[in-house]
């Protein structure tokens, strides 16, 4: 590695506010792919052991709303409702009812597997040329972020309403109940959420979201401040009471309209919009890796494919088990990561719009092939899509989105063994910066790539209306031969969440460590572009190394945030990322 390389990523990002305008500013070339979140630290955290019911998530108090319904005979989603409502209160940079949402559910009863996709849609009145500015060139990110332009239909409770009808126990106004207290007696703000406040200072935000979070003088309140959000709790109290519908109609959906139609930078979402949005139940993606069966969400997003490509190639590369040396290892898996990644960017977007070849993304033979062009030696640098089988007739071309979602996930096992593994999103770091009603709107169309073809062939991921942006989101869960769950995990951390949740099942698959030790780890791993190392102790020492097998090298800050949950002989086991102010909690 260079020392210039070095020295470019000494300053933590969230220090160097300059850098935040300089990374985002997309011109329709390959983006530079910074987090979507400043790294905020590392605070060692360690595995919790339950033999009954146990959740990890990215809050405290958000895990204390969803322990205390699990403690009370609820179900995994009436714990994941409880969770996703504190969290939109106390993590409202990443993840909440103005986003959207991917949903593993799993039911021991029955040992059956469920998707419910809650991802946002495209406004009816969408066109292709929606982030291409007045010079007939893509806008840069952050003209495009901030204001209604940006807002897709939010989907996160309309898809939290389908799974508890089907897999809920406790009455849906009980699950909200926490939230609402928490909303209207007030909660400290966290040294994470002021340091994102003040990294995140843009022109245009909403005077809703100035008002709730910063002072007079416009610098973020202090750390310790107590936050109170009475709006929300009348907003939570009404879709306690009548349910996703008083979200979806009414004085709330005008509202959303309005926010987005008459902010700085308008949008076009409508009422009608809103009130036909649905969630979707889908069918999940699974494949063997080893003696397991590991499973995730299929699109709009790429994340379940896309892991289940890496880790196929994996054990063909590999097939008694990863190399014991960690720069053999990181070679292999960041070769397949990127050529996973190539197809990702050719094939993978919304199925109910264009074709996708999920089957032939998955073929054994297909996989095999992709495989075979790894050398052991050498990196491939940048790899190039493959031609899966089923792949569309009409050439399509790369997508080149700048996918930088702030998101969170939450892992849960209920007392009969019913699973849930959740990941919601709002996109950018305080979504659109647009506020209505207490909570913040998403930016998720801007996960659709800025340009809708390229030398006449289209972009499977390109923006039509009603359509879902493709996302990296990647719940998972995986089974043992005898069909038992073995691991419920996924993660935050933008395009990179796919190289997170392969790191962690990696190290917990084949290296046998305990999910705690899988998360802390250091990440690593490629999206086509430059290999990258999270800046730590053990990661650099690869980096010289991984150079001379003709890597690119860049060393970062990385801010997952795995939490997962592992199977042991006496029950469970969870952890939560050091990198997040998240935890994990059960008996």
């Amino acid at each position: 590695m260079t020392t210039t390389k070095r020295a470019a990523t000494r300053l933590p990002f969230f220090l160097f506010r300059p850098a935040l305008a300089a990374a985002l500013l997309w011109t329709g070339c390959a983006l530079a792919q910074p987090a979507p979140e400043p790294a905020s630290g590392f605070s060692q955290k360690h595995a919790v052991e339950a033999k009954h019911f146990l959740l990890a998530a990215a809050h405290p108090l958000a895990v204390e709303a969803g322990y205390d319904l699990l403690r009370r005979g609820g179900s995994a989603i009436d714990a994941a409702v409880a969770v996703q409502m504190v969290l939109n209160l106390v993590e409202p940079q990443s993840s909440g009812i103005g986003g959207g949402a991917f949903i593993l559910h799993y039911s021991a009863g029955d040992a059956k597997l469920s998707a419910y996709d809650g991802r946002e849609t495209a406004p009816g009145a969408a066109r292709a040329d929606r982030f291409i500015g007045a010079d007939g060139k893509p806008l840069r990110f952050l003209e495009a972020v901030v204001g209604g332009k940006s807002v897709g239909t939010p989907g996160v409770l309309r898809a939290l309403e389908l799974a508890h009808a089907r897999h809920g126990r406790l009455p849906w106004a009980e699950l909200f109940q926490p939230a609402i207290r928490i909303a209207s007696e007030g909660f400290p703000l966290s040294p994470r959420l002021h340091r994102l406040l003040a990294w995140v200072h843009l022109a245009g935000r909403s005077e809703a979201m100035r008002r709730m979070y910063y002072q007079d003088d416009d610098t973020p309140k202090p750390v310790g401040t107590l936050l109170k959000n009475p709006a929300l709790a009348a907003t939570l109290r009404r879709i306690a009471v009548q349910g996703a519908n008083a979200f979806y109609e009414g004085e709330i959906a005008r509202d959303i309209s309005k926010a987005v139609n008459d902010s700085l930078n308008p949008g076009d979402l409508g009422m009608d919009d809103l009130a036909h949005y649905s969630a979707r139940a889908r069918e999940p993606v699974c494949a063997p890796y080893r003696q397991w069966k590991v499973c995730g969400m299929p699109p709009p997003t790429s994340g379940g494919i896309t892991v289940l490509q890496v880790l196929g190639m994996l054990q063909r590369l590999a097939p008694g088990h990863l190399p014991s040396d960690p720069v053999g290892a990181a070679h292999l898996v960041a070769e397949s990561e990127r050529l996973a990644y190539a197809d990702r960017e050719r094939y993978l977007a919304d199925a109910d719009f264009v074709p996708v070849p999920v089957a032939g993304l998955l073929a054994p033979e297909y996989l095999a092939g992709r495989a075979a062009l790894v050398r052991p030696d050498q990196s491939l640098g940048h790899a190039r899509p493959g031609t899966p089988p089923g792949a569309p007739l009409a050439e399509l071309a790369p997508d080149e989105s700048p996918e930088l979602p702030s998101t969170s996930h939450m892992s849960i096992v209920d007392a009969a063994g019913n699973a849930v593994a959740m990941t919601s999103s709002i996109e950018f770091a305080f979504g659109s910066q647009q506020m209505t009603h207490g909570f913040m709107l998403n930016n998720q169309l801007t996960d659709f790539s800025f340009v809708a073809e390229k030398d006449g062939k289209l972009v499977a991921n390109r923006i039509e209306p009603g359509k879902r942006p493709r996302s990296s989101m990647a719940p998972t869960m995986v089974f043992d031969r005898n069909g038992a769950l073995m691991l419920v995990l996924g993660s935050a951390g933008g395009s990179a969440i796919i190289n997170h949740v392969v790191k962690t099942l990696i190290a917990v698959l084949d290296r046998e460590l305990d999910i705690q030790q899988a998360i802390d780890l250091p990440n690593f791993g490629s999206r086509n572009g430059p290999t990258e190392l999270e800046r730590s102790t053990v990661a650099e020492s690869w980096a010289a190394p991984l150079e001379a097998l003709g890597h690119d090298v860049r060393v970062i800050d990385m801010n997952s945030g795995v939490h997962a949950i592992q199977r042991t002989h006496q029950g469970w086991r969870g952890g939560a990322d050091a990198r997040r102010e998240g935890s994990a909690k059960g008996d």
